[in-house]
């Protein structure tokens, strides 16, 4: 947390995704109407009663906001934790092992990379069906090549350094280095690029429940843009319908993103002075000394 709060980007991700994950949680207590109640006429205006206006079945539009960021959320964090999981643990492998176990991972990573993620999400959810525990998985389990490469890539360094060198000559068995000396390294990186896979799983989540391959039971924010499509909200100018569910995606995947790169210049100070940076100068007057 004093991360954030030493980097304003951070502080305003934090602010954003807190405030998204509170509304999320506390949905069955403060949304104003049922997730499935019908409380006026279709894409009726917004008014006071509701701010937002109604969708294309006449539910209120705050309502399904509130409801349908469960679900992104949830689709979020546990598609990211698989990839975390299961990327975290095949670049520890590869780095650390090397070999011909880190040439066989690798080629394995760089076979997953080269695989268009979109057209393949596709074709595995029309193939397993639209459940969301379908969604999760694929989401999860197509999201890790990026994250073990450079989790590989630190884990080679480590191995190299001279106290994980020592610890192996006095007898330390590689479960006891990896435990002791490799993954205090490794862990922070993991929760950065945690960040980042999180609002890259809603975006993909929302992809697929626009292109109508998510569950049609589950309430999501990218299935409320898809019903909008579906139900002609463009031609008939319900702009509510639309704009309202897209913001939110936007706006969290935002919040991440501002999280995540806090989080990459704490662990690496030198992307704050890096050439690819951006640096800030500040103005000397005449009067002040150079």
């Amino acid at each position: 947390m004093s991360v954030l709060r030493r980097h304003t980007g951070g502080a305003l991700g934090g602010a954003v995704l807190a405030a998204i994950v509170i509304g999320a949680v506390l949905a069955p207590l403060i949304a104003p109407y049922g997730s499935r109640d019908k409380v006026g006429a279709v894409y009726q205006p917004p008014s006071l009663p509701h701010p937002l206006g109604l969708d294309d079945a006449g539910i209120d539009m705050v309502t399904l906001l509130l409801w349908g960021a469960r679900t992104s959320l949830l689709v979020g964090f546990t598609a990211a934790l698989i990839a975390v999981v299961v990327g975290g643990a095949i670049g520890l492998a590869a780095g650390y092992a090397g070999g011909r176990t880190d040439a066989v991972l690798m080629r394995l990573t760089d076979y997953m990379l080269v695989i268009p993620d979109i057209p393949l999400l596709l074709i595995i959810a029309a193939l397993w069906g639209r459940s969301m525990t379908s969604v999760i998985l694929i989401i999860g389990l197509l999201s890790w090549p990026r994250l073990a490469r450079v989790v590989r890539a630190e884990a080679l360094s480590v191995r190299e350094r001279a106290y994980v060198k020592r610890a192996l000559t006095i007898g330390a068995s590689s479960l006891r280095v990896i435990a002791t000396h490799v993954l205090p390294h490794v862990v922070p990186l993991l929760l950065t690029l945690a960040i980042f896979a999180v609002g890259n799983a809603i975006l993909v989540e929302t992809a697929i429940a626009f292109l109508g391959l998510g569950d049609p039971a589950a309430i999501s924010w990218g299935r409320l843009i898809q019903n909008a499509f579906t139900g002609q909200a463009v031609s008939r100018g319900a702009w509510w319908a639309i704009v309202p569910p897209g913001l939110a995606v936007g706006f969290l995947i935002l919040a991440c993103t501002l999280i995540g790169r806090a989080l990459e210049d704490h662990l690496n100070p030198r992307l704050r002075s890096g050439h690819l940076s951006v640096r800030t100068f500040r103005v000397v007057t005449g009067g002040e000394r150079r």
